[in-house]
């Protein structure tokens, strides 16, 4: 069933009218669907199942209390890009365990609130924000598990504005940076720099551009491996495409069955 449709002139969510909940609540008034929301993340969650993965919703898309409790419920962890979102994580219910901060503007008093939270990882954009964040564990005598973001120079092939893992794009490190920094983390004590991370862009209705992004964070992840480095965690990103118009994105599984191959190549 359709979460959302007209019954005559009249639209439904989930066999609820909406001019009745307009009426009771006043307008304006945004609704969403629970049944929608559940069936998207279990779909994801079924597909790439074997990956055991820890998938994370990004509150920057909508960070309603009521829809991050939803999704908790479900299992899911989230991705946070400021200290608000953080303790509206935590208000929410969501385990530190399963919260991922990434952004490019972190601040001392933001990495301070997460580490003494006990976030699960950061994702690091620059060298210049993995030291900030070790030298704010050091102050905690805190160790920290960290992913390095990389810039895979790869065209996700959607708007301009919104892609970001190009070269010219100024998201992440490229990939001598990331294997310097991986073959000299004995510098960082108070960091456990174990993942990696690839965010390409928004809207990709292709599996391509993801195949090729993970082709290349696989080897660089290969080569850091045989300099030592005990990388065991890769974070795909998001940006999989919805359907808005007449858009033709890939379903969860048929995605996944593109993706987890290459994943399990290299015991990701």
């Amino acid at each position: 069933m359709q979460p959302f449709q007209y019954r005559g002139r009249e639209l439904f969510a989930e066999d609820v009218s909406l001019l009745n909940l307009a009426r009771r609540y006043g307008t304006p008034l945004y609704v969403y669907s629970h049944q929608a929301l559940r069936s998207r993340y279990q779909a994801l969650k079924k597909a790439f199942a074997s990956a055991r993965p820890l998938i994370c919703y990004s509150m920057k898309a909508n960070s309603s209390l009521g829809f991050i409790r939803a999704l908790v419920r479900q299992g899911a962890g989230v991705d946070i890009v400021s200290g608000g979102e953080l303790k509206k994580a935590l208000r929410a219910g969501v385990p530190a365990s399963k919260i991922v901060y990434a952004s490019v503007g972190k601040t001392p008093q933001e990495i301070r609130a997460a580490l003494r939270a006990k976030i699960y990882s950061f994702n690091v954009e620059s060298i210049g924000e993995l030291e900030q964040i070790h030298q704010v564990a050091k102050s905690l005598r805190l160790r920290q598990r960290v992913a390095l973001r990389l810039n895979p120079e790869v065209d996700p092939h959607t708007h301009h504005f919104i892609s970001t893992g190009r070269k010219q794009d100024k998201f992440g490190m490229h990939a001598k940076q990331v294997l310097r920094i991986l073959s000299d983390a004995k510098r960082y004590p108070h960091l456990a720099i174990t993942g990696l991370h690839i965010h390409i862009g928004s809207q990709i209705t292709t599996a391509g551009p993801f195949q090729t992004a993970i082709r290349k964070a696989l080897r660089v992840i290969e080569q850091a491996r045989r300099k030592g480095a005990r990388i065991d965690a890769l974070n795909i990103g998001g940006g999989f495409g919805i359907v808005y118009r007449d858009e033709k994105p890939k379903s969860a599984a048929r995605l996944a069955k593109a993706i987890l191959p290459l994943l399990r190549r290299k015991k990701l």
